[in-house]
């Protein structure tokens, strides 16, 4: 490898790594401000935690490439621009496709390994933190007993209490009414103070209570006509009730309810699950036009006509041997024959439109639902071939803006991003309403920044002073000049 490759990809490495961990914890953080209220005030385990972020920061790994990738060029080329090595570059007869060569087989490889990321460790990474997010999210908040109010976390069991310690944990005025029997109101607990206290093994709370007494009503001797049912009272200078925490535990969901996803897939099985889905699709949309009341010729043309597959097309005498012609029927038929066919259409129309109204929303989200695969599919794509639409995009901008660091370059960075998602979101939108076709939605982002990056380029290798604010002050100058001496010119 020349010296000069050597120096160009190491001036590239460094922001690219840097940029890279800046992008994921920044995407991090969008994570969290999103998901913090399912995570707060659970006593989760500072493990379970740290599980559940760095599953997560995988999953933003496809978005935090290309952004590196473009930060990443538009520093080192900056930085060469800014210190002049650039331009003694090309004083040396080193043209800027040269320059980039060694960073765009960087870039070739990158686009490889953000491939290779997405397709083999993205869709097992998901499937672990879906797994535990819905685990997280299902978990029940940690029990916290206010003043003057009954508190009802604690299955089995409402506690009240009228006030609490400020420097410990006693509790004073306790009410605690037993409703691990489901027979209602009949066991009643009060006491002058108390306090609690979970257990060396986590399972149990332990209410210790004083100075109290307990009321429980028997209903085991109650008769029909009997109105009048033994009670027991009991007196206690100290009492211990353990309630269990079963609930409050972490239970884990099963990872294999959550494997039929699309992003838990690589590319064979969205690609194997799509179809199998698509097709099921179209059998439900064929046993639903079907089921619509048209006349019997019409019906037997339908149903051929709108078979999913020729396979399903065994038996000959389905296909229709003539196509109806109404224009030719109805002036061969009678006023009486008319109005039947005209009362009979009529209701058909409106048996068909009320099944309409009903299967229309059900289709739809099935339709959708089948679109998550390919979208996801082509997604696996379209975020790899980025990594190598930025650095066509982000190298040559670098070299015509001529700044490093991390001022201008993050500025034009963020701004090309964002107009990158913004376009992606809107081809995805119009792909999974099948506004447009799955191809043409998921793959706009690309097909609009590619020309733009093949512009840069160009512009970038002919020298132009596209960036150059001299330049505009210069045009807008002379323009003005120009208006003025029209101006001034007399007439003659």
């Amino acid at each position: 490898m020349k010296r000069l490759h050597r120096f160009v990809i190491k001036s590239f490495l460094g922001p690219f790594f840097m940029t890279f961990f800046i992008c994921v914890f920044i995407l991090l953080m969008q994570f969290l401000w999103k998901y913090i209220d399912d995570m707060v005030g659970k006593g989760l385990e500072w493990r379970i935690v740290l599980e559940l972020l760095t599953y997560a920061s995988f999953g933003l790994v496809p978005l935090a490439f290309p952004l590196a990738m473009l930060l990443a060029s538009i520093m080192t080329f900056g930085n060469l621009g800014e210190n002049y090595e650039l331009v003694a570059m090309k004083a040396s007869g080193i043209s800027l496709f040269r320059i980039m060569k060694p960073l765009l087989v960087v870039a070739m490889v990158l686009t490889s390994i953000a491939f290779y990321f997405s397709n083999n460790i993205l869709p097992k990474t998901n499937l672990e933190f879906y797994a535990l997010l819905y685990s997280v999210k299902q978990q029940k908040p940690e029990m916290v007993i206010k003043e003057g109010v009954f508190s009802n976390d604690m299955e089995g069991y409402s506690i009240k209490v009228e006030r609490k310690g400020r420097n410990n944990n006693m509790l004073y005025d306790v009410m605690i009414y037993n409703h691990t029997t489901n027979d209602g109101n009949l066991n009643v607990t009060v006491a002058d103070s108390g306090k609690m206290e979970i257990t060396e093994d986590k399972k149990f709370m332990s209410v210790t209570l004083f100075d109290g007494q307990s009321y429980a009503d028997q209903k085991e001797s109650r008769s029909i006509n009997e109105k009048r049912y033994p009670f027991r009272r009991e007196s206690f200078k100290k009492e211990v009730i353990n309630i269990s925490l079963r609930d409050f535990e972490f239970n884990r969901r099963d990872e294999k309810l959550f494997s039929n996803g699309a992003r838990m897939m690589n590319t064979n099985q969205l690609q194997n699950q799509g179809d199998s889905l698509f097709m099921d699709y179209k059998i439900r949309l064929w046993r639903f036009i079907t089921s619509l009341n048209y006349q019997s010729d019409i019906s037997r043309q339908i149903s051929w006509l709108a078979m999913p597959f020729d396979s399903m097309r065994v038996n000959p005498m389905i296909k229709p041997d003539t196509i109806v012609d109404i224009d030719k029927i109805l002036p061969a038929l009678s006023t009486f024959e008319k109005e039947e066919l005209y009362q009979r259409a009529i209701g058909n129309v409106r048996s068909n439109s009320h099944l309409i109204t009903q299967q229309m929303d059900e289709m739809y989200t099935r339709k959708k639902m089948v679109n998550n695969y390919p979208m996801e599919w082509h997604r696996k794509f379209t975020l790899s071939i980025a990594c190598l639409i930025f650095f066509f995009i982000g190298a040559p901008l670098g070299a015509i803006i001529r700044k490093g660091g991390l001022g201008m370059p993050v500025v034009v960075s963020i701004l090309l991003f964002i107009a990158y998602y913004i376009l992606m979101i809107t081809g995805e939108k119009f792909a999974r309403e099948d506004a447009w076709s799955m191809m043409s939605g998921m793959w706009f982002a690309s097909l609009v920044f590619l020309p733009l990056g093949i512009w840069l380029t160009y512009k970038a290798a002919t020298d132009s002073s596209i960036m150059n604010i001299e330049s505009y002050q210069l045009f807008f100058k002379n323009l003005l000049k120009m208006k003025f001496s029209k101006r001034q010119k007399p007439e003659i």
